[in-house]
């Protein structure tokens, strides 16, 4: 997210007991039971081939890194955990979610961002990441801080696809869209940015109605994602934005607490997200879509940091 995440400690925030939290949200996609070992073992018969996002800065891999916006994070002290301290436009100090499910499903340690040039064909074949730092599902969300749109994430994803029937044939390339994790993590921004800081879009869109036109973008992200092969769809739910230090300092008071609006409409928008994502999985068939609430874990660590270790040393409250 543009402001938020990158001004937070990501590699703590998102990633504290990584090994349960992520364990089960692989779990979730793939429909197996986490283990508290490295990898998650997979029943008999069950191959996830590769790893394909799409979204905003929680699983750009340095997307951000080859367009003329203010939005990067390839600098120092970016990636200060990561590869021996090189930033590489991930906004964490380490790995993303992406990463991280990636490694412990076996697929490989790190999942690239599609435009990187030094990527080969092996590396396509496993998976790669189109998701843009402070993107969204309202049109208008990129286009304020001038960041790649859902839309040429798709444009991308197509040219991927092109590229594996070169390398592999149809057949191998459908093999790959039918098993592969698919994860959209978008939403974000659209509340935060767009609707609550530079206020563009409460001119003419209450909360209510505002939520409903992210969720219609939602919906046809995955509808088009859908059509072009895509069966497993992990969707990530909107996190606490309330509790993001911009968001802090813009709406939580004197005290600089969670804002309790901004997270009332994370909760708003991610009950439509997961009503939507239930209609959808009875309308598109041979689908398993998932709704991955990420919101309770972090309102909970962030609420309750003395849980978590030394790394978390003040609580939060809310105004």
């Amino acid at each position: 997210m543009l402001s938020g995440h990158h001004h937070l400690r990501c590699d703590s925030m998102w990633f504290v007991r990584r090994t349960m939290f992520v364990s089960a949200i692989a779990a979730t996609l793939v429909w197996v039971a986490a283990s508290g070992e490295a990898k998650v073992k997979l029943p008999e018969g069950v191959v996830v081939p590769a790893l394909i996002g799409f979204g905003d800065s929680i699983i750009d891999q340095g997307m951000n890194n080859y367009i003329p916006t203010v939005v990067k994070c390839n600098f120092q002290p970016y990636g200060e955990d990561f590869m021996g301290g090189k930033p590489t436009g991930r906004f964490t100090n380490g790995k993303t979610p992406t990463d991280i499910i990636a490694e412990m499903l076996g697929i490989k340690d790190y999942v690239p961002a599609y435009l990187d040039a030094s990527l080969t064909p092996e590396d396509l074949k496993t998976g790669v990441s189109f998701a843009s730092g402070a993107s969204g599902y309202d049109p208008q969300t990129p286009q304020i801080v001038s960041v790649f749109p859902l839309s040429q994430q798709i444009e991308y994803f197509k040219e991927y696809l092109g590229k594996l029937k070169a390398a592999f044939g149809e057949e191998q390339t459908k093999f790959i869209l039918d098993n592969s994790l698919f994860l959209v993590v978008a939403g974000s921004d659209d509340l935060a940015n767009t609707y609550f800081t530079v206020g563009i879009r409460r001119l003419h869109y209450n909360v209510d109605a505002y939520t409903d036109l992210v969720i219609h973008g939602a919906s046809n992200f995955i509808q088009e994602l859908y059509s072009l092969g895509a069966r497993r769809i992990g969707v990530f739910s909107v996190p606490p934005i309330g509790c993001l230090p911009s968001q802090r300092t813009l709406g939580g008071g004197k005290s600089r607490g969670c804002a309790e609006n901004y997270n009332d409409a994370a909760k708003l928008a991610n009950s439509k997200f997961s009503a939507t994502l239930q209609s959808l999985s009875t309308t598109l068939p041979k689908s398993k879509l998932v709704f991955i609430d990420i919101y309770e874990p972090l309102l909970h660590i962030m609420l309750n940091p003395q849980q978590y270790g030394s790394d978390f040393d003040t609580t939060l409250h809310y105004k």
